[in-house]
Formats: structure tokens, C-alpha cells, sequence
């Protein structure tokens, strides 16, 4: 059984409290100053979206591949994460590819994402058809290898993961938030599931879907997945204008952009990215975005 990973109370969470505690007193409230009122966790200087859209971020990263044989519970893979050692740990996140795929169909996702400041574990699977609650099993195992037992265990938050997935991954992602409430976001891409109902699920989920998707089509799974979601869950659903099954395995600025700033948000409670999520992305790419927004 994977082991279950401390939660951690969102530090807006905390302030309440401490507002509360305060008031109760009949303390006065001190004005925050703005080095007080940032998370810790944030990497990386303030965002644009020109820095979103490059195809690299502000960190220089390097990988290296886990062999199938070195771990158990998935089936090996390849680990990107920032050379710099001078910010802290980082946030992690374990991706799974689809059915019958390998991880080289997502693997420009890896540099991508961990040059803004994140150690990504691209796995691969123990089959190829394999299923999502297997994919979603697989993706917590990857999580404990690397806070675990990687080489590169010292750099991580273990309180600060988060996992995502193409179709059968995607599906699979969405099983991993159900099974461990402590994630603290979810990424499903194109996500494939039988299981249509995901009100159990409490992480903070983005889910990107393509309009055209004739595999998983948006009406019957993305968007039914996204609404079972409970409201106070921060969830968001982004869809591509014309975007088949298989938009994920290209590079594709607006997944990467979106998927990105999520993951800056609630992995590293970093408020600088709500701009991009509230009221979110537009333009001839997007075909339809909703929303719950972590600032309303």
C-alpha cells in the first residue's frame, strides 16, 4: 500500500485561522507586508505569459532514466528536475501516458514543466493496457519512489505533489486524486474513465479536453468528470477549439501554458499565477474555459 502523504492547509487557510484567532482576542490585525503575505514555496521570478509560452522556463534542468527493474509498482521511466539548488526543495509531479503508449508520447512535457521549478517523473507503464485504476496506482507509486528512494529525494517537498495523465492516463489521474486527498492538484488530459462520477475527488483539478475528440469525446467524459467535481474543490476545464484525442502528444502551447500555471498555483500556493486562471485563457485556441477560481 502506498503510503499516504501529510496534507497541507493552503496558507490562505491558515490566515483565516489566524484572523479568527485574533479577532477573537479582540487583538488588533496587523497589515501584512508583501515578502509576509508570499508563499514560501514560490520558484522563479514573477510570471507573464511570454514566459508561459516559451518553450523553456526560467530554470535549467537535466533528466535521467529509472530502469523498470530498480523500482516497484510502475514500470521505470524518466526523471527531469531544475539543476539549481539554491531556492529550496521543489514540488513534484508524476505523469502517465495513454493506452498502449509509452512516456516519449508526452516526453516534451517533462523538460517543460520542470524547468519552471518542479522534479517530473514521466513514467511508464507496467503494460501498455494497463487501465486507469492500474495507471492511477502507478502514478502514486512514482510519487513514493521519488520522495522516497530517487537520488534526487532531497530536492522534493513531499507534501507538495501532484499527478496528471493522458487518456487512460488522464482517467488514471483522476483515480490517484481520489485515492490520495493529500495531492495537491491534478492535471487529466483528454481523460478516458468508465467511472463518470468524481465527487469523492478533493484536489484541485484542471482538466483539459479537446473539442473534437472522437476517443474520449468531451460530453461523455471530460466535462461530466469536471461537473461531478464538487464546486468547493478548485477545479477548472479548459477545452481546445478543434483539438483531437491526441493534442497532448505535440507540443501545444495552451495545455502547457495552463498546466503550468496550475501547478505554480496549488503545488506551490503561488497566488502570482491567478491571473492566468481567473477569469483564464482566450482566443481562436480556446474553445470554452469554466472555472471555480481559488481568489473567489
Amino acid at each position: 500500500m502506498p503510503t499516504t502523504l501529510r496534507s497541507r492547509t493552503p496558507l490562505r487557510g491558515l490566515a483565516r485561522l489566524a484572523v479568527a484567532a485574533v479577532l477573537a482576542a479582540g487583538g488588533a490585525l496587523a497589515v501584512p507586508t508583501a515578502a509576509s503575505a508570499a508563499s514560501p514555496y514560490e520558484r522563479g521570478p514573477a510570471p507573464t505569459s511570454a514566459i508561459l509560452e516559451a518553450s523553456r522556463g526560467p530554470f535549467a534542468t537535466t533528466s535521467f532514466d529509472v530502469s523498470s527493474l530498480s523500482v516497484t509498482g510502475f514500470g521505470g521511466g524518466v526523471v527531469y528536475y531544475p539543476t539549481s539548488t539554491a531556492e529550496g526543495t521543489f514540488g513534484a509531479i508524476a505523469i502517465s501516458p495513454g493506452y498502449t503508449a509509452a512516456w516519449s508520447s508526452l516526453s516534451w512535457l517533462g523538460p517543460r514543466i520542470a524547468s519552471h521549478g518542479f522534479v517530473v517523473i514521466g513514467i511508464e507503464t507496467n503494460t501498455r493496457l494497463d487501465q486507469p485504476d492500474s495507471r492511477g496506482r502507478q502514478l502514486l507509486a512514482a510519487l513514493d519512489y521519488l520522495t522516497q528512494r530517487s537520488s534526487v529525494r532531497g530536492r522534493i517537498d513531499a507534501s507538495r505533489l501532484a499527478v496528471a495523465g493522458h487518456s487512460m492516463g488522464g482517467g488514471g489521474s483522476l483515480e490517484a486524486a481520489a485515492a490520495r486527498p493529500s495531492l495537491q492538484a491534478a492535471v487529466p488530459l483528454a481523460p478516458w474513465n468508465l467511472d463518470k462520477s468524481w465527487s469523492e475527488v478533493r484536489v484541485p483539478t484542471l482538466i483539459i479536453g479537446g473539442e473534437s475528440d472522437s476517443v474520449a469525446p468531451v460530453s461523455s467524459h471530460s466535462i461530466p468528470f469536471y461537473t461531478s467535481i464538487p464546486a468547493s474543490s478548485e477545479k477548472a476545464y479548459l477545452e481546445l477549439n478543434g483539438a483531437s484525442h491526441f493534442f497532448p502528444q505535440t507540443v501545444n502551447t495552451p495545455t502547457a501554458k495552463q498546466m503550468v500555471a496550475w501547478l505554480k498555483r496549488f503545488v506551490d500556493d503561488d497566488t502570482r499565477y491567478e491571473q492566468f486562471l481567473c477569469p483564464g485563457p482566450s482566443g481562436s485556441a480556446i474553445d470554452e474555459y469554466r472555472n471555480t477560481c481559488p481568489s473567489a
